[in-house]
């Protein structure tokens, strides 16, 4: 019942946005060519899916993202459980963190590219580093505000490192970890598009920018479309597994 009550928000919310935009549309002045209606939208998103090219530009993206947002959240978690046990050494590198966490991805990109080259890698990088610093930020004060009490009972079960991290450090911490997760894979979905719209000959980023040049507005509303809905799947996905990790650790 509860998963039927959660579709029907998703279809009201996407009915709402589709009769916003179909009104806009009516009242509009410009040009059908430069704000195209839902349905042309949606026929042109039904041509992209009979050429082939909304899948491979979906699985292209989808490769890029789970790469890049893999490998941040494993090498941000480990690096920030190591940190939020060693505070004395998280003093003095936590400056260097703070300067670097405000810096848009995208203003990495020209070095990106120099060092290498257009095609995966380029948004592969951005991802990650979108996701990076909120992760291991939020691990490292994770493992700081666990409770004593963990510890000591540890010792007295004869826990040491680096047990001590897989087995009460990273279960303790792993709500806030989870947090910060959820909130950097929207940031990381958002970067992957910027990303593909400079770096990469391929992908949905890169369909935006075609669409754009071809001067083709339901083509690259279509592409948009598909973002939003593959981002709301991944949100949907990510909640889903922290609720299966959280009750496999005995949280809610």
């Amino acid at each position: 019942m509860k998963k039927i009550l959660e579709l029907r928000y998703v279809l009201v919310s996407i009915a709402i946005l589709l009769i916003v935009w179909q009104t806009a549309f009516l009242f509009s002045d410009y040009s059908p060519s430069l704000f195209p209606s839902p349905f042309m939208a949606l026929k042109a998103l039904g041509e992209m899916i009979g050429s082939g090219i909304l899948a491979e530009s979906v699985l292209t993206s989808m490769f890029r993202f789970l790469t890049g947002y893999g490998l941040s959240v494993f090498f941000a978690v480990v690096l920030g459980l190591i940190l939020g046990c060693f505070k004395e050494v998280f003093k003095y590198i936590n400056p260097l963190l703070q300067l670097l966490r405000p810096i848009s991805p995208t203003a990495w990109m020209p070095f990106v590219v120099l060092l290498f080259g257009i095609g995966d890698l380029p948004a592969i990088v951005i991802i990650f580093i979108a996701a990076f610093f909120p992760v291991l930020l939020s691990t490292a004060s994770a493992v700081f505000k666990i409770d004593p009490v963990y510890f000591r009972v540890s010792e007295n079960f004869g826990i040491k490192y680096p047990q001590l991290l897989w087995k009460v450090i990273l279960p303790a911490a792993f709500p806030s970890i989870a947090n910060a997760m959820h909130v950097s894979l929207g940031s990381a979905w958002i970067f992957l598009v910027a990303g593909e719209m400079v770096g990469a000959q391929s992908g949905l980023g890169y369909q935006i920018i075609d669409a754009r040049n071809n001067i083709r507005a339901d083509y690259l509303l279509a592409v948009i479309f598909v973002i939003g809905v593959i981002g709301l799947i991944l949100d949907f996905v990510i909640g889903r597994v922290e609720k299966q990790i959280n009750k496999a650790w005995g949280g809610e």
